[in-house]
């Protein structure tokens, strides 16, 4: 039986939720993910608050009205 390592599980989702490398067409939402690059090697203590930042730029750009 092939059984998956928890570890390998996260490594195809982080892969998948946080390549950045396209674009969404929304400058602001391309800003918010590439912020984002990079997290993985930032302290874990960290990383609440650059998400609850990220969380509240795409809120905002959400919440603009559209050109």
């Amino acid at each position: 039986m092939d059984q998956q390592h928890p570890d390998d599980e996260t490594q195809d989702r982080g892969s998948a939720g946080t390549d950045t490398a396209g674009s969404t067409g929304v400058a602001e939402v391309d800003a918010v993910l590439a912020s984002l690059d990079g997290l993985a090697d930032r302290p874990v203590a960290e990383h609440v608050a650059v998400f609850e930042q990220a969380h509240d730029r795409l809120r905002r750009a959400l919440d603009a009205p559209a050109d």
